[in-house]
């Protein structure tokens, strides 16, 4: 074979790998009828494993789905990785360009990927139980993905060295807070940079300016923050770059802003169409949707049905925060990377191992 030959093979074997199925006019999704242990006898005689690629920055963050999971379905395995989405993501594209997919459930923060790998049919579309139920904002149409759960940055500080905490992101610029934040670097993860995106769109780039005199420290990762908040012997006191839920554990309170602008989204779920385990995947997008999951998380829940925790209001009626705006920031992928590189001109590259293997 002459070299021009090999490059043409390879060029149509990469178009074949990724291509547009507008015109496929695929068949309705697949809707669940069968009861959650249904699909539980149909994921043991599977093989009885998941395989779950979750976004995050710590590897502890996903252990209580597994451990719910495994005690809800004895037998079942839940293999669950957690990873930055930024990189699972890409991770997933080069498994799915060389046919080596081992990957049952993809559940990440990068919502712009989803109708891409959609579009690129590698998605399967499916219905799970309660699937209407979930807000119209978080499901797909086709049902090619789903929200799961909600994740939001709020005002997180420790009762034990603030008295009073913040209400409002101008009240970070106040005295007491100097030497006392704990940021994460918003250049270093695309929700925390809409964060400041948000920020500085209302209250002005004077905002930034002031807070950088209040010489926060800058972390990496968005569940630093709140470990440093725990730490004894520590002046750290405050964070607005982490989400712990709305019914936090002492010392920790959490407050929501009413004026400013907060970040909220519903972190998405798909199972790719040639996943090794379909029902175990099945199983497990049943089971974060159920009752039982959606109400113990503590948290706004994705589905329309389940009420918010006592004291505040449902999210879609909150007007300080819209969780369908964050896809729309992440889709524009050009303005992300220019307000990236804006950041780390001014407080420099995130600095530190990751902080999936940093030891905090």
């Amino acid at each position: 074979m002459t070299l021009l030959a090999l490059l043409q093979a390879v060029l149509l074997v990469s178009h074949s790998a990724a291509y547009d199925t507008l015109f496929s006019f695929e068949e309705a999704p697949v809707v669940e009828n069968r009861t959650i242990d249904e699909i539980y006898k149909q994921a043991l005689a599977e093989g009885g494993i998941v395989t779950c690629w979750h976004g995050g920055d710590e590897t502890y963050q996903q252990d209580t789905l597994k451990e719910a999971f495994e005690a809800r379905f004895p037998g079942m395995t839940l293999n669950i990785t957690v990873d930055v989405s930024k990189y699972h993501d890409g991770n997933l594209d080069q498994q799915l360009a060389t046919g080596g997919l081992y990957v049952d459930s993809i559940i990440l923060q990068t919502l712009q990927d989803y109708p891409r790998w959609d579009q690129e049919g590698a998605l399967l579309h499916y219905q799970p139980l309660n699937f209407y139920n979930v807000h119209p904002a978080f499901r797909d149409i086709r049902a090619a993905w789903h929200g799961v759960s909600v994740f939001a940055w709020t005002f997180i500080w420790n009762t034990d060295r603030l008295a009073d905490g913040p209400k409002e992101f101008p009240d970070f610029l106040k005295s007491d807070f100097k030497d006392k934040l704990v940021l994460t670097y918003p250049n270093d993860d695309d929700a925390v940079l809409y964060a400041f995106d948000l920020i500085i769109r209302q209250y002005g780039y004077g905002w930034f300016e002031a807070l950088l005199a209040q010489n926060p420290r800058w972390v990496r990762g968005t569940g630093t923050p709140v470990t440093i908040l725990n730490q004894k012997n520590s002046t750290w006191s405050a964070t607005f770059t982490a989400g712990i839920g709305l019914t936090p554990s002492a010392p920790l309170n959490v407050t929501i802003p009413t004026e400013g602008s907060f970040v909220t989204w519903a972190q998405r779920a798909a199972i790719p169409k040639n996943a090794p385990h379909p029902d175990g995947a099945k199983l497990l997008h049943n089971f974060m949707l159920s009752d039982e999951h959606q109400k113990t998380g503590g948290s706004w829940s994705v589905r329309k049905d389940v009420p918010a925790p006592v004291g505040y209001p449902e999210l879609m009626d909150i007007p300080s925060t819209n969780p369908v705006e964050f896809e729309r920031f992440m889709e524009d992928r050009v303005r992300v990377e220019r307000l990236r590189l804006f950041f780390e001109d001014k407080i420099g590259t995130a600095q530190g191992l990751s902080p999936l293997i940093d030891g905090l």
